[in-house]
């Protein structure tokens, strides 16, 4: 079973950020397709709402990796999701192509990328 994260910290989840957006829904919704774990701030809150969706074990073996989808602040986000997990997620199926504008590095891997570049002068 695939597992998805989100996040509901500081600004994630925040009326005050998204006001018109029902998140508690977003979870609901989520939850009929997948395990979902709600965390606090993940550290991105530019990316507001922040979800990541996990392979299934299957899905690991096949080489997927968890994805970071930001800024998932429409009520048609949660269905794309939940139609990319039932077609097998990260690893087994491709995500619907409106999930790629959503697709972000992950923080590790920006802050990764941050100390390996050279300073400049």
């Amino acid at each position: 079973m695939n597992r998805i994260t989100v996040c509901r910290g500081c600004c994630c989840g925040s009326v005050r950020k998204v006001p018109a957006f029902d998140h508690d829904d977003q979870v609901r919704r989520l939850s009929q397709v997948a395990e979902v774990r709600v965390t606090d701030c993940l550290d991105v809150c530019e990316q507001a709402n922040v979800v990541i969706v996990h392979p299934s074990p299957a899905g690991r073996l096949a080489g997927g990796r968890p994805v970071w989808l930001g800024l998932v602040n429409q009520p048609d986000a949660a269905e794309d999701i939940a139609a990319w997990i039932a077609a097998g997620g990260p690893g087994l199926a491709d995500p619907p192509e409106i999930l790629t504008l959503h697709t972000m590095a992950s923080p590790g891997r920006n802050r990764a990328r941050a100390q390996a570049r050279p300073a400049t002068p």
